[in-house]
This record gives structure tokens, C-alpha cells and sequence, in this order.
């Protein structure tokens, strides 16, 4: 697969970047980045989701999908493969960010969904050309670009220690709107979303909630409301 090489300030998908702190210099991806500027959201979360962290990240990434949301996230385990699964599944658009060089797709146990995304229409993107500066910290750099991607964070299931958080944090650097679905407060992989909510940031429970502030315009004609 070909590797392409941009600036952000370049692209008119990817020049929101130029506004974040730390904008990378260049970007390097496989497959295809939207032509245009469209509404999107990162959906993130824990790497050892619940049956219920499962369900609202498929329902959610499934039906914004559904209504021309570009969906970005790490690939990760768990929530961030879940919710790139469920865009494709809904014949969305989505992009994963990596924190390591292309042409490796890391975690190996998904490349297959890397590889499936770029078949779909989608793109992986890095900031590095190689892994000579790679490291521990380099998933924390790289929540920068996912958060900054994106005109929303939502995080569906999250633990009081989880890596998450930090991109809820770069979000929040960013100007960015951060949601939160609420968990059951016995579960100790809700602590984290349930401890932002307390610190104010925004319930997510219906798709609704999100379109209202991030694209309106997609809720124009929709007479129903689609729960999760």
C-alpha cells in the first residue's frame, strides 16, 4: 500500500490540526481522507469493554454513521475496534491514527480491520515516518491528532485509570465538546466516565445529543428519536 505524505495545513480534512497545540509537521496515511471538511466525531474508550461498554459503542458509532459522521480512533483493543467495526458495518467513513510508523498496523491482532479500512474508503494516519522516536509516550502524543481530528470526543467505557482520559484532556485543551456515556456506578469500567461527568462534561445517551451541538443540520426531517 502506498504511503502518502502531507501537511496538515494542506489538506482541507486535516488543517483543524494546525490549530491544536503540538500540530504535527506532516502527516503520513494509506487509503483515502475526505475530500471535504464533514462532520466528526472520535469515539474512544477502554480496551476491556463490558457487554454494555460493547452495545453502546457498536449503537453509537453505527447510527452516526448512518448520518454522514466520519468516526476517528486509535485501533486500539476494545472500544476503539469496536467502533471502527460498527462504521464499516454501517458503510460509514472512518480513520485510524497510529502511534507508530506506517507501513506496520499495530496492534498486529488488527491489521486486518487497518487493512479493511483502507479497502472501505477510510485511511490510516501517523505523524512519524519511522519508529526511531517510538515509545511509551508516543499513545499519548498520538491521542493529540485523534482528539484533534475530531468536533467531538465520546467516550463510551472507561475505568479511573484509563489511558482515555488523556485524550477527554487534549479534547478539552482543544475547545472540543467531550461526551460521556454513563455507566452502571457499581462498574468499576464506568468510574472514568462517570467521574467526567461529574467534572461537567456532556451526557451522551441518544444520538441526538450529540448531532444538536456538533451538526444540527443532519436532525433536520428526523421526526424520531433512536435510543440506545
Amino acid at each position: 500500500m502506498k504511503i502518502n505524505n502531507i501537511s496538515p495545513q494542506d489538506n482541507v480534512y486535516t488543517k483543524v490540526l494546525t490549530h491544536i497545540a503540538k500540530p504535527p509537521k506532516s502527516l503520513y496515511f494509506i487509503g483515502n481522507l475526505p475530500k471535504d471538511r464533514k462532520p466528526t466525531v472520535a469515539i474512544v474508550g477502554t480496551r476491556k469493554p463490558t457487554a454494555y461498554g460493547r452495545d453502546v459503542t457498536e449503537t453509537l458509532a453505527n447510527t452516526l454513521a448512518k448520518r454522514g459522521v466520519v468516526e476517528v480512533s486509535g485501533l486500539a483493543l476494545g472500544v476503539d475496534a469496536i467502533a471502527h467495526n460498527a462504521t464499516l458495518d454501517a458503510g460509514g467513513t472512518t480513520i485510524a491514527v497510529l502511534a507508530n510508523a506506517l507501513p506496520a498496523i499495530q496492534p498486529s491482532t488488527n491489521r486486518n480491520l487497518g487493512e479493511r479500512i483502507v479497502r472501505e474508503g477510510g485511511a490510516i494516519i501517523c505523524e512519524h515516518s519511522d519508529d526511531s522516536a517510538f515509545g511509551s509516550w508516543s499513545f499519548l502524543e498520538r491521542n493529540r491528532i485523534v482528539a484533534g481530528l475530531a468536533d467531538a470526543i465520546i467516550i463510551t467505557e472507561a475505568a479511573q485509570r484509563s489511558g482515555t482520559l488523556n485524550t477527554a484532556a487534549h479534547a478539552l485543551d482543544q475547545g472540543k465538546e467531550v461526551f460521556v456515556v454513563p455507566g452502571n456506578i457499581s462498574s468499576p469500567m464506568s468510574a472514568g466516565c462517570n467521574q467526567l461527568l461529574k467534572q461537567g462534561a456532556r451526557v451522551a445517551t441518544i444520538v441526538e445529543d450529540i448531532l444538536e451541538v456538533i451538526a444540527p443540520e443532519l436532525l433536520r426531517g428526523q421526526e424520531q428519536r433512536l435510543a440506545l
